[in-house]
């Protein structure tokens, strides 16, 4: 029987599933088109309903997707997208939105961020956020790849602080973050996107944790995934496009992994010791 999915909690008081639906490489071929569909769909139905997509991935095809995906079922859906570095200023900000919102043929976006920091001044963002929010076209906002540094100095800005989440570069083999970041993070109450969960699927091949997942008896995916949903206030956004292999990663919520079996991990995939530079893809 499956466990209810663990959730993350915004500063609003909003909750959603802390293991959601990552479309990045959706949309680039047509012919691929409705098996990826039936995907997304699949998550949805077994309550994987975040879906994280961007105006980046395959040029606005990955949001093609995600829009037929949740057609009739946009009300389950805590939909998720960013705006490119070189489209954020306050104008291109506000029409970048439009563009995705039309492609993904929904009236508002749940949570828009930032897809990584570019030449555009930060302040004119913010303000394009605000009102956009303002006009109900997105829910809230927040930021991708930034780090620490960028993130107080996001905050230091004007309404900077009402920036709701941060989605980064986090699995097993990347945890740099948890060095520094993600306790600010935690301490500002601020849930963390983890995206390539599972290195891209490099994860599946690492020697160290198909060991320990084979003795554990389970798929090397669902122990990568379990390892992040352990974290608090952290969702992962695993892709795939295959509807089975949606469910294998559902089933990743059901697993409590002890305090010897995070060790273990922890032997395997040694925790930071100093603060790194965030790593990105």
């Amino acid at each position: 029987m499956s466990h209810a999915l663990p959730t993350a909690t915004f500063r609003d008081g909003t909750t959603v599933p802390a293991l959601g639906l990552g479309t990045w490489h959706m949309g680039e071929r047509r012919n691929e088109k409705a098996g990826e569909v039936r995907a997304l769909q699949a998550g949805i139905d077994c309550g994987m309903t975040l879906i994280d997509t961007a105006e980046m991935y395959a040029n606005g095809g990955a949001e093609d997707v995600t829009g037929e995906a949740i057609s009739g079922r946009r009300d389950k859906v805590f939909l998720v997208s960013k705006v490119l570095p070189s489209n954020a200023s306050r104008h291109g900000t506000i029409a970048a939105c439009e563009a995705s919102l039309k492609r993904l043929g929904t009236d508002h976006i749940d949570l828009y961020l930032l897809h990584w920091p570019g030449r555009h001044p930060l302040n004119g963002t913010v303000e394009a956020f605000e009102e956009l929010r303002e006009a109900g076209k997105i829910g809230r906002w927040g930021v991708s790849n930034f780090d620490t540094l960028g993130m107080r100095q996001l905050s230091a800005l004007p309404g900077g602080a009402d920036c709701a989440a941060n989605q980064v570069l986090y699995n097993l083999s990347t945890r740099g973050i948890e060095f520094d970041l993600l306790p600010w993070m935690t301490e500002n109450t601020m849930p963390l996107m983890a995206y390539s969960p599972l290195d891209e699927g490099r994860l599946l091949r690492h020697p160290g944790l198909g060991r320990l997942a084979k003795r554990l008896g389970l798929p090397p995916a669902q122990l990568a995934l379990a390892f992040l949903l352990s974290r608090d206030n952290v969702i992962a956004i695993p892709k795939s496009s295959s509807p089975d292999r949606v469910a294998e990663n559902r089933a990743a919520a059901d697993i409590r992994l002890s305090d010897d079996q995070l060790a273990e991990l922890d032997q395997i995939f040694p925790p930071p010791r100093s603060r790194e530079p965030l790593q990105m893809i």
